[in-house]
This record gives structure tokens, C-alpha cells and sequence, in this order.
């Protein structure tokens, strides 16, 4: 297994801009935990630092195919180095007005929210690259999932990162560190020949290859919405159960049992050469792991909640893999950027409307219902697009996308 992953690595160019890239990514791992107690530290208000922390979120979300669409039309070096300064100045203004005595609730909020508009897209360019070093087929599958796995690495260890700078420091700190790293990864990621290759197009690209445009890409979006609404469930619900148990410290170890079951899964699929479309492969992916969501709603004890909250993580980091690797087969390369980003925004747009349902329910019924209800909304959506992904992606809708982009 270690071989694959090991041959794509040593693609030429690739680890001289992904390790970068992973340094500048850890950045978002940190930045949630040091942006809610910079405001709170300043504040004195969990809500206050919510509304900061949501802002931002939002901001990001909306913004994400926007930004993507820039790095597409101007390159890699301008966009992304331009974005990371602005993100790092956004978070050096936050950690200045919290650290004013009465500092206003609305200005925090306000800088969160613009700071949000300005994390650049390094995920999805790193993928662009990927995409332009590798071959489609079995060698790109394992880029994208040494990939997957190192970004669920950044996730588990970046909020630990930024709690250590805060107990050490302060959480303005932490702020300003992860501005700083945020601009060195980038400029170092952008650095590489592989990046500065990704250059400005002298035209904006037609508005026939936009992403939404292409037959079969909205598909995809709504099942990864669907995957989402489990992520947000888990994340909301499992600490919620552990809590309820008296074992709030048992939260982390709930959510590190997801995460390592993703690595897992990602290692394991991206190993694998897969017969079935792209399509059939989400449609089971999302399925299985909204199912065993459902099934958590049933788990007597937090140890077997944990060894099936890694059995649902299993399939996170496959599910997110076939989605990009459906973005790269459905659209042209000049939009590969933005399709990308769009995948993400729809996972952390499923996730945040779960959270919000979720969160709901957990505080007015027994927490594990949460899993229920989360699996059950993602099962609607994927029933409502399964017929029609499983036989159109990598069948009649890739060939309509690639009829598309020969025009």
C-alpha cells in the first residue's frame, strides 16, 4: 500500500509544493479554535465569540467558489499569494480589536466576517496540481487520497497547535501565528514551478464551462451536501453524547475516532483500482455512511459508539475523493479550481445546516437522536439523486461535460 503512495510523492515537482501547501492549510485547522477565545478571552461571551466564529464561516463559504474562480482567471501566484496577505491582515485586526479593553461586539464581527471572504483556496489548487502532474485513473486516485489523509491529519493536530499557543501565549497570539503561517505556506506553495505554471488566461473563461453548467456536476454537489449533513452531525452530536455521559473529555477521543477512521478509508481507497463509476461509488460511500449515522442512535457505551463513529469515518475521505475526482472528469480545466472549491462548499454547507438541526434537537431530546435525525435528512437527499447519478456520471453526463469542453 505504502508503495503507491510513496511513487506518487516522488511525482516530480509534487512534495516541493505540497508541503507548503499542507503548512498553509494547517492554518484553517487553528483558526476556528484561536478566532472563538480571542473573542471570548475579550469578550467575556460564548455567544459573542459564536456570532464571530459563524460570521467568518459564512463569509467562507459564501466566498469560496468566488475566490476559486480568481485563482482560475488570474493564477496561481497573484491570487492565492494576494488572498493569504488579506486573510493574514483580517486575522491580525481581529487579535487588535479584541485585545482593546470594551472592544465592540460588532466590530469583531465585522472583521471576522471580512477576514472570512479572504482564505485562499490551497486545497483546491493543490488538487489543480495534482490534476496536472498525475494520470486520471489509479495514480491520480492516490494523490488525491494522500491528500484527503493529510488534510484529516491538519485537522486533528491544528486546533491541539492552537490550543497549546493559547495556553502558552494568548489567543491573540495564536491569531497572529496562524496568519503567519497561512502566508508562508502559500508563498512557499506558490513558489514551486508546478504553481507558477497554473498562470493568468488572457480571457475569462465562457460561461459555458462554469461548473454549474455541466451536466451531472449539481448531482454531485447535492450528495456531497448529503455527506456533509453526516460530518455536521457527527461533530454536533457525538460531543453532545459525551457530555450528557459526565465524560466531556471523552468528546475529543470520539471525534479523533472519526477522523482516523477517514484516514483509514482514504489510505484503503485511494490503493484500490475501482470498477465501478464515479457515481455509483458516492452513491454508496454517502449510503453507508449515513446508515451507519442512523445506527449510532442505537449504541449503548461511548466504546461502541467510537469503534462505529470510525466505521462511518471510513467513508468520509472516499466520499470526498470521488467527489473531486468527478469534479475533474465533468469539467474543463480552465474552472478545475472552482470546481474543486465547489465541492467543498457543498460539504460545509450540508455540515452547517446540520449542526444547526442538530444542535436543535440534542438540546431538547436525548442527544443520540441527533444521529437519527442527521442520517435521515442525508438519506433524503441522496435517495432524491442516486437514480439518475448512478447512471449518468462517467456515462452520459461525462460525455456531455467533455463534448462541452472541446467547444
Amino acid at each position: 500500500m505504502i508503495a503507491g503512495y510513496l511513487q506518487a510523492l516522488r511525482t516530480p515537482g509534487a512534495l516541493r509544493v505540497f508541503l507548503p501547501a499542507l503548512l498553509g492549510r494547517l492554518s484553517f485547522a487553528m483558526v476556528t479554535l484561536a478566532l472563538l477565545f480571542s473573542v471570548q478571552t475579550s469578550t467575556g461571551s460564548f455567544a459573542a465569540a459564536g456570532a464571530a466564529t459563524g460570521a467568518f464561516g459564512l463569509a467562507n463559504v459564501i466566498a469560496s467558489p468566488y475566490r476559486a474562480r480568481v485563482v482560475d482567471r488570474v493564477g496561481q501566484r497573484m491570487a492565492l499569494g494576494a488572498m493569504s496577505i488579506l486573510f493574514a491582515v483580517g486575522l491580525g485586526g481581529v487579535a487588535w480589536a479584541t485585545t482593546r479593553p470594551d472592544a465592540p461586539v460588532g466590530l469583531v464581527v465585522g472583521i471576522a466576517a471580512l477576514t472570512g471572504l479572504f482564505p485562499p483556496p490551497l486545497g483546491a489548487a493543490m488538487r489543480v496540481i495534482w490534476g496536472s502532474l498525475t494520470a486520471p485513473g489509479p495514480q491520480r486516485t492516490r494523490a488525491y487520497s494522500i491528500d484527503a489523509v493529510c488534510e484529516e491529519v491538519l485537522f486533528t493536530t491544528g486546533p491541539l497547535i492552537a490550543a497549546a499557543i493559547i495556553a502558552l501565549t494568548s489567543p491573540a497570539t495564536a491569531l497572529l501565528v496562524t496568519g503567519g503561517i497561512a502566508v508562508l505556506g502559500t508563498l512557499g506553495m506558490t513558489g514551486g514551478a508546478a504553481s507558477r505554471q497554473r498562470t493568468a488566461r488572457r480571457t475569462p473563461a465562457p460561461l459555458a464551462l462554469r461548473p454549474l453548467r455541466q451536466p451531472g456536476f449539481a448531482l454531485v454537489l447535492v450528495a456531497l451536501v448529503a455527506v456533509g449533513c453526516v460530518l455536521g452531525t457527527v461533530e454536533v452530536a457525538a460531543p453532545a453524547v459525551a457530555e450528557r455521559a459526565g465524560s466531556v473529555q471523552v468528546a475529543g477521543m470520539l471525534l479523533a475516532a472519526f477522523a482516523a477512521g477517514s484516514a483509514i478509508g482514504g489510505l484503503f481507497y485511494g490503493q484500490r483500482v475501482w470498477r465501478a463509476s464515479l457515481g455509483v461509488r458516492l452513491v454508496v460511500t454517502g449510503t453507508t455512511m449515513s446508515l451507519l449515522c442512523a445506527a449510532l442512535a442505537l449504541l449503548p457505551g461511548l466504546l461502541a459508539l467510537a469503534i462505529v463513529l470510525a466505521a462511518v469515518g471510513f467513508f468520509l475521505a472516499p466520499a470526498l475523493i470521488t467527489g473531486y475526482l468527478s469534479a475533474d472528469e465533468l469539467t474543463a480545466a480552465e474552472v478545475r479550481t472552482e470546481a474543486s472549491s465547489w465541492i467543498n462548499t457543498a460539504v460545509n454547507a450540508g455540515a452547517a445546516g446540520a449542526a444547526i438541526v442538530v444542535g436543535a434537537v440534542v438540546d431538547v431530546a436525548d442527544p443520540q437522536l441527533g444521529f437519527l435525525v442527521g442520517a435521515v435528512i442525508a438519506l433524503v437527499l441522496l435517495l432524491v439523486v442516486a437514480p439518475r447519478l448512478a447512471r449518468g456520471i462517467g456515462r452520459t453526463a461525462l460525455e456531455a461535460a467533455r463534448s462541452g469542453d472541446a467547444h
